[in-house]
């Protein structure tokens, strides 16, 4: 049974491998066919995980930096859909990498650590280097930099903030939460803790998986650069765990997960805001174009239309003003890129970098994508796309803020992230009430023992 078992691994394994490979090439021609690289020009091959209409934008600003120059031929190839990182690892081992890759899982450290990517000063001049660090958000900073070497530029960064729907928050006559406090307040008076009957509205409920975003708020981090330690059980970590399980406490795990389920049945998986279902919501910046279109629906129907907000993350006593979790994509650079300059080139065109702001302006408005500078903010045309688009601008402000942070950029991210959403789930989803800093302490066990053999790992 065990040999079985091996061989169909095996199997799957290979199966993987061959149809990877098989829409790698597949992926090539058609790309040749659409881009016909000119003979005086050097071939820039980028892959990248955009489709639909952010495709067409990638395509867009390829074809703007084909025509802003005449040494380099940017050729984008669509590589949408699951094993991006098999794809790439099967490139590099076949000698064939992309000039340049984006990405948007928290791999940067491994891959750094691994030698699969380039550092930025093997391509770039040490002032560069320095200006770059200088023009970037710190979040954004933060996203790439791996043992003090920045290992890419992120494109775009995304922020969470709290949405809340002002009209429904009107109707039970409160304002919008600044504290966490006022926050319990809104979700005590919306759904008291003692109704009997099923709940169809909740004030605010808090993701299992947002605990990254409520670590910072609550004054904590997660880990420590300086003594390459874990800090799961620091106290204002454990606090923030303590608030969100005071939920499941409140209502019940068994409610949450019901009333979380219900959530995915809406049709078009409707942002539950728009339902109603809640008055106040962490998410991301993309939603301000789903509230947009919301309205102008409504309106197209004669409805009422309904009035949203977005504001920065609540803190507690002694917690973090604009804080919260950053993600972002990254641009990164493989080992063995045939252009290594080229994909350099290409960076700092995409994200307005060296007098390229107004350019990276225009694709953050195209994509409504949050820059990575406020250099590239402060340009006329992302001005004129805050000015008619004023809900965006709350993410503007936490993106420059000092206070965003990344999962740790160390090797054994991936896992550190997983972990860390899966005790929070825990801590919510538990039938009893649960040791949270016994959760802490055997989790911060296994994530450090985890990142210890990927750091000395070669």
């Amino acid at each position: 049974m065990h040999r079985r078992a091996a061989f169909r691994t095996i199997a799957l394994v290979l199966l993987t491998a061959i149809l990877a490979i098989g829409l790698l090439v597949t992926q090539q021609l058609l790309s040749n066919v659409r881009h016909e690289i000119p003979a005086d020009r050097e071939e820039v091959v980028f892959w990248h995980f955009w489709g639909g209409a952010d495709r067409a934008i990638v395509e867009d600003v390829a074809q703007r930096f084909n025509q802003s120059q005449s040494k380099y031929f940017v050729r984008p190839i669509a590589m949408p859909g699951n094993n991006l990182d098999l794809k790439f690892f099967l490139s590099v081992t076949g000698g064939d990498p992309p000039d340049l890759l984006n990405i948007d899982d928290p791999v940067i450290a491994d891959w750094g650590h691994r030698g699969a990517i380039l550092a930025l000063d093997e391509v770039a001049s040490p002032a560069e280097i320095d200006a770059l660090k200088a023009w970037l958000f710190p979040a954004a900073r933060r996203l790439v930099t791996y043992e003090d070497h920045l290992y890419g530029v992120p494109n775009g960064l995304d922020i969470r903030a709290l949405y809340y729907n002002q009209t429904m928050l009107d109707r039970y006559g409160l304002s919008p939460p600044h504290t966490i406090e006022e926050l319990d307040h809104i979700a005590t008076t919306i759904a008291p803790p003692d109704q009997n009957e099923p709940y169809q509205h909740h004030g605010f409920l808090p993701d299992s998986r947002r605990i990254w975003a409520w670590g910072p708020v609550f004054g904590g981090q997660f880990y420590d650069a300086s003594t390459n330690e874990v800090t799961l059980t620091s106290p204002p970590i454990e606090s923030a765990l303590a608030w969100m399980a005071s939920y499941r406490d409140r209502y019940g795990p068994s409610e949450i997960a019901r009333f979380r389920h219900g959530d995915q049945s809406l049709p078009g998986k409707t942002f539950p805001l728009f339902a109603e279902r809640y008055a106040v919501v962490m998410d991301g910046q993309w939603r301000v174009r789903d509230i947009r279109a919301f309205q102008k629906s409504q309106a197209e129907k004669g409805e009422p239309v309904t009035q949203f907000g977005a504001i920065a993350l609540p803190s507690p006593p002694g917690g973090k003003q604009n804080a919260g979790w950053v993600n972002g994509n990254n641009f990164v650079i493989p080992r063995g890129a045939k252009s290594a300059s080229g994909a350099w080139a290409f960076i700092q065109f995409w994200c307005g970098f060296a007098g390229h702001e107004a350019e990276a302006a225009r694709t953050c408005v195209a994509g409504g994508w949050i820059p990575v500078s406020q250099q590239v903010v402060d340009q006329p045309d992302f001005q004129t796309f805050l000015n008619d688009e004023p809900l965006f601008r709350t993410f503007i402000e936490l993106a420059g803020s000092d206070q965003q942070y990344p999962v740790p950029v160390i090797p054994g991210a991936p896992y550190f992230n997983n972990e860390v959403k899966n005790v929070a789930e825990s801590a919510m989803a538990s039938p009893t009430p649960p040791d949270l800093n016994q959760m802490l302490q055997d989790a911060q066990m296994r994530i450090q023992s985890h990142i210890d053999r990927a750091r000395n790992s070669e």
